[in-house]
């Protein structure tokens, strides 16, 4: 599938404007892991872009949150490795693969950078900084849902937490225009 082909997927089955800003982070940060790691971008990408698809159906039903997002990835013919990163992001089978964990880290992160970004006096992404955000980060209650020991686990890709959200910043300020921010 094409990229747009993809966000008109998501445009018809995601009727939160914020959640598909949500997703195009996710799709940001995972491509900018996946240029630092030598991994394959566009793979990558698609399964930050793609990993919440069913969120509007599962919201009330964790459980079955990225479950059937495989189910429709696999009929629109996604590759297993994506599958199988959107099923790991969400816990229901072990993080294998280094597009599982930096999904699994980077699906949080993007709460909290924005949340930084909200917070900053000028409320935009191109002046945030990675120290403004890990500052943020050591408050538990500033973006409570934004999962610490998740975004921590970046650790296991080699990376530092500094390391981590730098690129998660970076590669939000490229699509800033798209995030309102």
């Amino acid at each position: 599938m094409t990229r747009d082909e993809c966000i008109a997927v998501l445009k018809k089955n995601c009727r939160n404007r914020n959640l598909l800003k949500h997703m195009l982070a996710t799709e940001a940060v995972m491509a900018g892991l996946a240029e630092r790691l030598g991994e394959d971008v566009e793979s990558w990408a698609a399964a930050g872009l793609m990993h919440d698809l069913d969120y509007d159906e599962t919201a009330d039903d964790p459980e079955r949150h990225g479950l059937l997002s495989a189910e429709r990835l696999a009929e629109l013919g996604f590759a297993d490795d994506i599958i199988h990163a959107v099923k790991a992001h969400n816990e229901h089978v072990a993080r294998e693969s280094a597009m599982d964990k930096a999904l699994y880290a980077s699906d949080p992160v993007t709460g909290l950078v924005v949340a930084a970004a909200l917070m900053h006096p000028s409320k935009k992404l191109a002046d945030l900084d990675t120290e403004f955000v890990l500052r943020r980060f050591g408050e538990k209650r500033f973006a409570a849902g934004a999962n610490r020991e998740q975004i921590a686990s970046c650790s296991d890709l080699g990376l530092s937490l500094e390391e981590f959200v730098g690129v998660a910043i970076e590669s939000m300020q490229g699509i800033s225009d798209d995030l309102g921010l």
